[in-house]
């Protein structure tokens, strides 16, 4: 079965929580999003931006943004996006495409687009309750792995992390390639995660009938752990949110602070450098057995 997904406002009308990541955001509802221009369908594509425009207050309530989550939950499945855009590599942004389900971190995390600030590759990392512990599984990966296997570490906030080494996989440099298409299968034995320029992906999948056999190695594949006991009912995100517990904390190892000494300076005061700061969605698809 396939189907493609369908979102809702995570924030509706009249409701609203803060970024839990303790991010310099302000997430909007969908109508006043779709007022301010940065939440729209253009053809079939699904534009999900962020404000440009105003000069803001470092201590106020940080920039507008859209927090989108599938209207479906789902465990299990083979999840094929294609984007024509992401957010650019910018100084204080952290977008994200990924997968939660309820009660955190006991029912996982799926991180399979992150970055923060000018990361120049994607870090695709899994959260967990404790006792998930991962390895690599058959046929290996391209990625490399990151400091720890323990997928609740930091009491699930690190999390066990792959590390692409492909450069086109993020940012402005996935853009300038024309964008592509990220495939993530989620089983009982494990998730891997894939990843394609616009060139080069897969004819099974520009047909509509994927077949993850055919594709080669994956940038991660995780193994090892009970995931059925680990990840369950989760929904699909897209946000951009800015600073934070991460974008934030490393601000100041990074060349960005050579622009402005903490990170919500600079996002409240140089808006333009977010007009490219947008995801276009061409589909997101889920096929399940």
């Amino acid at each position: 079965m396939v189907s493609t997904v369908t979102f809702a406002k995570l924030l509706q009308e009249g409701y609203v929580i803060a970024d839990p990541t303790h991010g310099f955001v302000n997430y909007l509802s969908q109508s006043a999003a779709q007022s301010e221009g940065i939440y729209k369908i253009q053809g079939n594509q699904v534009y999900i931006g962020v404000d440009s425009n105003k000069v803001l207050n470092p201590s106020g309530v940080g920039r507008d943004s859209v927090r989108l989550q599938s209207n479906k939950a789902y465990t299990h499945g083979l999840i094929i996006a294609d984007f024509a855009h992401m957010p650019g590599s910018d100084c204080g942004s952290w977008p994200a495409f990924w997968m939660y389900g309820p009660n955190w971190p006991n029912s996982g995390e799926i991180d399979i687009i992150e970055g923060v600030n000018l990361q120049p590759t994607d870090q695709i990392t899994l959260h967990t309750a404790a006792g998930c512990n991962v390895n690599v599984g058959p046929g290996g990966q391209t990625g490399n792995p990151g400091p720890t296997n323990d997928c609740n570490a930091g009491g699930g906030n690190n999390g066990c992390t792959v590390v692409s080494n492909v450069g086109t996989g993020i940012g402005t440099p996935f853009n300038n390639a024309n964008g592509g298409v990220y495939a993530t299968e989620w089983t009982s034995s494990g998730i891997k995660v894939w990843f394609w320029v616009r060139s080069q992906i897969p004819g099974d999948i520009t047909s509509g009938n994927p077949n993850p056999a055919n594709w080669g190695t994956p940038q991660a594949n995780f193994a090892g752990c009970n995931f059925d006991q680990y990840f369950a009912n989760e929904n699909i995100v897209f946000d951009t949110t800015f600073c934070g517990d991460w974008a934030g904390s490393v601000w100041s190892s990074g060349s960005c602070a050579n622009a402005a000494p903490t990170c919500q300076q600079y996002v409240a005061q140089y808006p333009g450098q977010y007009k490219d700061a947008y995801w276009l969605v061409n589909y997101v698809k889920v096929f399940q057995q």
